[in-house]
């Protein structure tokens, strides 16, 4: 994909340069060729085919804090489904 990418730049800088030295062409023109033929549809493009990989990336991160909380939840004494037992001793009943 980064050659496409990479081919796209050489192309875009190659007509800005034409632009900028044609005579009728302004150092303007060039910049203007360079940005809206190569840098925003590069962008889009690189964005657009990148969102696979960030999807991947924030369900991983997901994943992982979720591993990691149920890890912190099995470490701790009272972390079952049962109630802790009560340590006092209710009044009027010897023990």
């Amino acid at each position: 994909m980064y050659i496409v990418a990479i081919a796209w730049l050489y192309v875009a800088i190659l007509m800005a340069v034409a632009e900028a030295t044609h005579s009728s062409g302004t150092l303007l023109g060039g910049i203007i060729t360079f940005v809206l033929y190569g840098v925003l549809p590069l962008a889009l493009m690189l964005y657009v085919m990148g969102t696979p990989a960030r999807r991947r990336a924030i369900k991983a991160q997901e994943n992982a804090e979720r591993q990691a909380a149920q890890a912190a939840l099995a470490l701790k004494p009272d972390a079952g489904a049962e109630a802790a037992g009560d340590a006092v001793t209710p009044v009027g009943k010897e023990a």
